[in-house]
């Protein structure tokens, strides 16, 4: 259906013990069809034997055509499970719930254990669905505009009449309170991107909370939850984070209400065997502190402020986020009406506060110094983890493989041969409703701006947009001039700036500001392609935040002392923000294993890819494992100090405000005067190279001003291949290959992206999930040209580039028909015409200098592109000149690999 919608949304979720399957559209015949499709696939789904065995597991010859080679454990759903629990995180959240609710469903995996899901069978999974996924166990959520009349109709219609009503007996028992409080300890893998080996054990102590059905409880322990951990001021942020013992609080930190009876957990990841008695010490130490002495009333008052921005704001997955916030609840029969008045729950919040004074502090002693349910979880590395796992592995298959007969052994290779036969036939989609091109708009909607000449000759960007009453500010500095070693330090200067102080505030008081203030300040590393040249970027920085009207002035003041006086001599929080960034991401590797091969696999093909690899890749990652390991950092906040000095050169800022048409006049106000606070530094005077040049983006639609983008050019860069094995200790794979094509405004353009939706559908999401085994994989174009074909928790590595290869052959033979192209074009105008929130609005002419024009020229581009324009470049861009591929893979070790040259191996 991806192929033959304008979704903006399409997936479904596995709780721990509910199934979500939510789908969104602007397409109001669009939404009657995937309604038809997902009532369909949610209530009568085939769920044919050979599916199971494709999407859950099987027993399968190693090459099924091969009866002599071994059998072994194949599936989607069993490679996925592998994958996740290479996430040393998950393994810990996991442990914690089955610990903690040992008693009913929490006490087991619910997506699988990877050593339990060949436990499973064909009929099991039929005799689960028909009493679990039945209409007496359903709840439909609706968000949106389209008429709900028409909703309950086809519903009722097409799924609840068929049925009659059942008890389907998936209640929750509640968990039975303990008498004492109980430990246990795990083990992992070592973690070999975290900083160090000495120091990779995990502790953590949890309270069982009450019901989430009580939701007023359950918002005040939420909002108690936060006053303890989040941010600087917190009590168990100075006690934790800041003792030095560990790198960041330890997974599933604070308040977890997605079980029956919520949860409070907090401990320290990153610490010695030793300091774990510390740790709890130090955690009913904290406990002791705050019944005692309570929480300020600013910090109480900053949160509330958050919520209130928080239901201001909107997002575009604002329908998802709600039928996310009241799933669980609702799911355990809670009125999930009563959950979404927070303006009420605030009140009765505050009331609370004023008749009570000590009312906090009486529920911190109340669920957690009485608590006698409160379990203290510990988990230490192992250096024969992964091995055991593996050994594990081994023995559940042998005993699989030695339990069957011959003529099971038989079935089981004619078996394979049948789903191989299966896999290689094209799907018959006939029976699915589908939208056609023609019912996509053909012009894009005119988003209005001005831009004018403000303080110091810059560029303001001014966007009118109904964002209820919240305005948003962006600034982006150009650093182009900045010299190459200082380059890999800009994420740790975007990270840690708005954290360290300025002006008079130390970093405490700066958080609190931020947080009374604002929706929170953000700085980032941008790395922007240009639209026309391969060999062309700008490079900087973009500052973003958002406030209510009523505190604009505040907000401002804060960027203003924040970029002209920072406090980059506060090392020791310095200290403590390096070691959570680094281990924050070593932590995201498992999880976005696909992301960082493509980066790197992008490398050597344009200017631009080798600063993303820098700023956002691998390189980046390791970067920081060695400044966490380092025992002075001085060196380090002296680079910092330089990269701010080239940040404040007004010749290079660019700035942007959405806001509502009737803000406007208090924000122009508001801007001039931060311009006109800014100092100017001095710059290092350094020769430049490579060489800059002067692009001026299209004109706005209102406004005198021309935004001057101040772009790299290096004419003399030549793209060549390279291979990249990152031997990383996991049991599956992540794999990209990317090619250099043509830039956003190229016609070409328009033709790669139909050809990468075309390749991911009808021929990749075949070959790498359903044949290979893997969780996913397709391909995809970037913006600036890069045609990247990438897959994820994979158990292939090499045969997955030959499978590569064999979409580009697919691709050059042109084995596809004009239907096929249709439902690529819909799937491609789905991503195009996305909904775009007021606070985005114009984000693309800011940042790239996209004018609604280029836009409108690159959609009937997309209208146009047929089946000799695939060929055409399929056969000029992927087929030819193989030297401008990159390849990267994050992975085990792999034999096949490592006796080849071309191939550059980088140990973790």
């Amino acid at each position: 259906m991806l192929n033959r919608s304008l979704s903006t949304f399409m997936n479904a979720f596995t709780a721990s013990d509910y199934t979500l399957y939510p789908f969104s559209t602007q397409n109001p015949k669009d939404f009657q069809n995937l309604l038809s499709v997902y009532l369909d696939a949610a209530f009568f789904p085939c769920l044919r034997e050979l599916d199971f065995w494709q999407e859950g597991w099987r027993l399968e010859h190693e090459d099924p055509n091969d009866p002599q080679t071994p059998l072994v454990f194949k599936g989607v759903v069993f490679n996925e499970m592998k994958g996740a629990f290479t996430d040393n995180e998950r393994i810990f959240s996991q442990h914690l719930q089955n610990r903690l609710l040992p008693d009913h469903t929490y006490s087991v995996v619910s997506g699988g254990d990877p050593l339990c899901i060949p436990d499973l069978t064909w009929e099991q999974l039929r005799r689960f669905h028909a009493m679990h996924y039945h209409p007496s166990n359903a709840r439909f959520f609706t968000y949106g505009n389209f008429p709900l009349e028409q909703h309950l109709k086809q519903i009722h219609e097409e799924a609840l009449s068929k049925f009659q009503r059942i008890e389907p007996r998936t209640s929750v028992p509640a968990q039975k309170p303990w008498d004492e409080p109980r430990e246990f300890q795990i083990t992992c893998a070592p973690d070999s991107l975290a900083e160090g080996p000495s120091g990779q054990t995990t502790i953590s102590v949890s309270f069982l909370l009450p019901e989430i059905t009580d939701t007023f409880e359950a918002f005040t322990l939420s909002l108690l939850s936060s006053l303890l951990i989040s941010g600087p001021n917190a009590p168990f942020y100075k006690a934790l984070i800041e003792s030095g013992l560990g790198t960041d609080f330890s997974p599933d930190v604070g308040y977890n209400g997605c079980t029956r009876e919520a949860y409070f957990s907090v401990g320290l990841q990153g610490i010695a065997e030793k300091d774990v008695q510390t740790v709890r010490d130090i955690v009913d130490r904290t406990l002791d502190d705050v019944i005692e002495k309570g929480f300020e009333e600013d910090r109480i008052e900053a949160l509330l402020h958050k919520i209130e921005i928080q239901m201001k704001h909107q997002s575009v997955s604002f329908g998802l986020t709600l039928t996310s916030y009241i799933a669980s609840c609702w799911n355990h029969d809670g009125d999930p009406v009563e959950l979404l008045k927070l303006g009420s729950q605030v009140a009765q919040f505050r009331k609370c506060l004023e008749e009570n004074p000590r009312f906090l502090q009486e529920k911190v002693k109340q669920y957690f110094k009485n608590n006698r349910h409160k379990l203290t979880l510990s988990m230490k590395p192992d250096d024969k983890y992964s091995e055991k796992q593996a050994q594990m592995e081994t023995e559940k298959l042998q005993q699989k493989v030695t339990s069957l007969s011959p003529e099971e052994k038989q079935q089981i290779y004619e078996k394979g041969l049948e789903l191989q036969a299966q896999q290689s036939r094209p799907p018959d989609a006939s029976c699915l409703p589908a939208l056609r091109v023609s019912d996509i708009e053909p012009r894009i909607p005119v988003t209005e701006l001005e831009v004018v000449q403000a303080a110091r000759d810059t560029p303001v960007q001014y966007c009118a947009q109904p964002t209820n009453g919240v305005v948003y500010f962006r600034a982006f500095s150009s650093l182009n001039a900045l010299p190459k070693e200082l380059r890999p330090y800009v994420p740790l200067f975007c990270s840690v700036l708005t954290k360290l102080g300025c002006g008079s505030l130390d970093y405490r008081e700066l958080a609190q500001q931020v947080e009374l203030k604002t929706g929170g300040l953000a700085a980032a590393p941008q790395v922007l392609p240009d639209d026309s040249h391969l060999n062309t970027y700008e490079q900087g920085v973009l500052f973003s935040s958002f406030c209510l009207d009523r505190n604009l002035a505040d907000m401002m003041h804060l960027w203003s002392e924040i970029l002209n006086n920072p406090r980059f001599e506060e090392e020791e929080h310095f200290r403590v923000l390096v070691r959570m960034a680094a281990q924050e991401l070593s932590n995201g590797v498992p999880d976005s294993g696909h992301l960082y091969a493509s980066i790197r696999a992008g490398r050597t093909l344009a200017p631009a890819g080798d600063l993303q690899e820098t700023f956002g890749g691998m390189d980046q990652v390791l970067l920081m494992k060695r400044i966490a390991e380092m025992t002075d950092l001085q060196p380090v906040l002296g680079k910092l100090l330089r990269i701010w000095k080239h940040l404040l050169s007004c010749d290079s800022l660019r700035c942007s405000v959405n806001a509502t048409a009737q803000q406007m006049s208090q924000v122009e106000g508001a801007v001039e005067a931060f311009l006109r606070s800014l100092s100017r530094t001095e710059k290092e005077q350094r020769p430049m190279c490579p060489h800059v040049v002067e692009k001026p983006a299209p004109k706005a639609s209102s406004g005198s001003c021309l935004v001057i983008r101040r772009l790299v050019t290096d004419p003399t860069f030549e793209p060549c291949q390279m291979k990249t094995h990152f031997l990383l200790p996991f049991p599956v794979n992540y794999v990209a290959e990317c090619i250099r094509t043509a830039p956003y405004t190229a016609p070409d353009h328009a033709s790669l992206k139909i050809l990468a939706r075309l390749m991911t559908a009808k021929f990749l999401h075949t070959e790498i999930r359903e044949k290979g085994g893997a969780y996913g994989g397709g391909a995809r174009l970037s913006y600036g040209g890069m045609f990247t074909l990438y897959s994820y928790r994979d158990p292939r590595s090499t045969e997955t580039l030959q499978s590569f290869m064999k979409a580009i052959d697919w691709a050059k033979a042109g084995r596809f028909t004009q239907q096929d192209i249709d439902e690529a074009k819909l799937s491609v105008f789905s991503a195009v015409d996305a909904p775009v929130a007021p606070s985005d609005k114009g984000l693309d002419h800011f940042l790239y200098g996209l004018s609604d024009e280029m836009k409108q020229v690159h959609r009937e581009q997309l209208f146009a592109v047929c089946h000799e324009d695939l060929v055409d470049v399929s056969n000029r861009y992927l087929g030819a000149r193989r030297s401008t591929h990159g390849v990267a893979l994050l992975g085990p070790d792999n034999a096949s690999i490592a006796k080849d040259p071309s191939w550059v191996i980088r140990q973790r």
